[in-house]
């Protein structure tokens, strides 16, 4: 038989594309990483998906698994290679109310999982601008973080268990609910991460929590980076760690998102250069529940906050949502960054992390040493603030190889500078491999590769990715 025959029979001939019906699985969502997959298996559960990989491994056939596609690093490039689609392993098959878990495929849609566990006043606190397409699956390969980190983490701290499918099609069953679990090696934390490279990630145990009773969302300005830190510092001091999200967008952002966006307003009359969007979430009812003139107390807490920094200076100007259409505009602003990032011209685009209060010095070392390569060069950043996560876009004045990896070396350089490191949440894929040859700790790379060597002898699982060298 042949490998498309063996493998469909395995999940049926019509999950088996090739030609024209596969041609839209060879792009994502950046539209920079193309490829012309073998074909595309859409297996509609794990026993499948184990019955692909057994395959697989036997003809040694490379295997790329994919979800949304909408990864920024071109983890999903699968040229010759057969892309493994998790679309169809979509089912919400528990919502633990009690326990506060949610049992899920890894082709549930984050909005999807959003929508099903509103209903029972509980949130996944995860959260992104792709969440309409972006799938759980992708998200814990590539531990996606999102703007609400600064208050519940990361996607593997919302993780209790997986179900791995392994390379040879063993079925790795980690699906514990226990918030504490001493057995061994942490094999579940290994595999989120890893982009596919050590196993397919098929189902999950995710953690929720209470839905917030309450919001309290504005745009302030302040004079400096140092400001906006001490505005966090007293806000999460004075809401017990209420804040959820803390991002910050200087004046280049807001004027190219009014650009590309004209119909939408300016944040303020008056521009400003740091700009910073922020939510706090109430928990308890006692600051959610109106007071007697029709005012929330999480939304005056705030204000008054605001207030008295407006007095001492230290805040510039501020705008809170009065209303749930409002509170989304201000959402809206920040969530549009991949469009803003990728609209205008060549640019390189960078994803990295340092310190809470090295972000204004990564700024200040970077700009001079991108106007030494390329003098017509410009640059725009938006940040989670409250995890210290930049995203940094270099516009370009010609579309130049060795200008584009000058730019990568210079913020790699100012981030090792300041203790951070060179991927934040956007995972490594293909697009950061040279960055890992160059700077990740080579005794760290060489247990990277012992371990695939280990768990994928045949090196079949996403290869070419994240690990240099393999």
């Amino acid at each position: 038989m042949t490998l498309l025959s063996q493998l469909g029979d395995a999940i049926g001939p019509s999950n088996v594309l090739t030609g024209n019906d596969a041609a839209a699985y060879g792009k994502d969502w950046t539209g920079a990483y193309t490829s012309t997959p073998l074909a595309v298996l859409r297996p509609a559960n794990t026993s499948q998906v184990a019955a692909i990989l057994k395959i697989a491994n036997e003809t040694k056939t490379p295997v790329v698994p994919a979800s949304g596609r909408t990864s920024l690093t071109g983890a999903t490039l699968a040229q010759d290679a057969l892309m493994l689609s998790v679309e169809r392993l979509n089912d919400i098959s528990d919502i633990n109310v009690a326990g506060r878990t949610a049992t899920v495929g890894a082709g549930v849609i984050l909005s999807n999982l959003h929508d099903a566990v509103d209903a029972h006043d509980l949130i996944f606190p995860l959260t992104l601008g792709a969440r309409g397409s972006a799938m759980i699956g992708g998200l814990l390969s590539t531990n996606a973080g999102g703007s609400n980190v600064v208050r519940y983490g990361s996607t593997r701290g919302l993780c209790l268990g997986l179900e791995v499918v392994m390379a040879d099609g063993r079925i790795m069953n980690l699906m514990s609910a226990l918030h504490k679990d001493n057995s061994g090696l942490d094999l579940r934390n290994l595999v989120i991460g890893a982009e596919g490279t050590l196993g397919i990630i098929t189902a999950a145990v995710l953690k929720l929590r209470p839905k917030p009773q309450a919001y309290a969302t504005a745009m302030v300005a302040v004079p400096s980076l140092s400001d906006a830190l001490a505005l966090l510092h007293k806000l999460q001091d004075e809401t017990g760690g209420g804040v959820e999200a803390f991002e910050y967008m200087p004046r280049s952002y807001i004027d190219k998102h009014m650009q590309l966006f004209p119909d939408i307003s300016a944040p303020f009359d008056d521009s400003y250069d740091v700009n910073i969007m922020i939510e706090v979430a109430a928990t308890q009812a006692k600051d959610a529940k109106p007071n007697s003139d029709g005012s929330l107390p999480v939304v005056s807490a705030l204000e008054d906050t605001l207030g008295a920094m407006l007095e001492a200076g230290t805040v510039l100007d501020a705008v809170i949502a009065q209303n749930e259409a409002q509170r989304r505009d201000i959402w809206k602003r920040r969530e549009d960054a991949g469009e803003v990032a990728f609209f205008g011209g060549v640019f390189v685009n960078t994803d990295v992390a340092v310190p809470l209060d090295k972000v204004a010095a990564f700024e200040q070392a970077l700009t001079p040493r991108i106007k030494a390569i390329d003098p017509d060069a410009s640059e725009i950043i938006v940040a989670h603030l409250g995890d210290g996560n930049i995203h940094h876009t270099s516009y370009i004045s010609r579309n130049d190889p060795a200008v584009m990896d000058a730019l990568v070396e210079a913020v790699e350089d100012v981030v090792q500078e300041l203790g951070g490191s060179f991927s934040a949440e956007h995972g490594i894929g293909v697009s950061k491999l040279e960055t890992m040859k160059r700077r990740k700790d080579p005794v760290a790379l060489d247990a990277m590769r012992a371990i695939k060597a280990a768990l994928d002898p045949n090196n079949i699982l996403n290869p070419g990715k994240v690990i240099p060298g393999i």
